[in-house]
């Protein structure tokens, strides 16, 4: 699960633990399978939503 994690400066860090990674990894090559260029590549992400769940620590 990933957590959100809040600096001083109010800037936000996401942790990842290994499954979370894992997950992103295989949802990009679900996505971009079959891009053959780079321009390709940037539509088919663009086009696609990608989540992570979140918890506040």
């Amino acid at each position: 699960m990933a957590y959100i994690l809040e600096n001083k400066k109010g800037r936000r860090l996401i942790r990842l633990n290994t499954d979370d990674i894992i997950n992103i990894v295989r949802e990009y090559q679900l996505i971009t399978n079959g891009a053959v260029s780079y321009e390709q590549t940037r539509k088919l992400l663009n086009a696609a939503q990608l989540f992570l769940p979140e918890d506040m620590i």
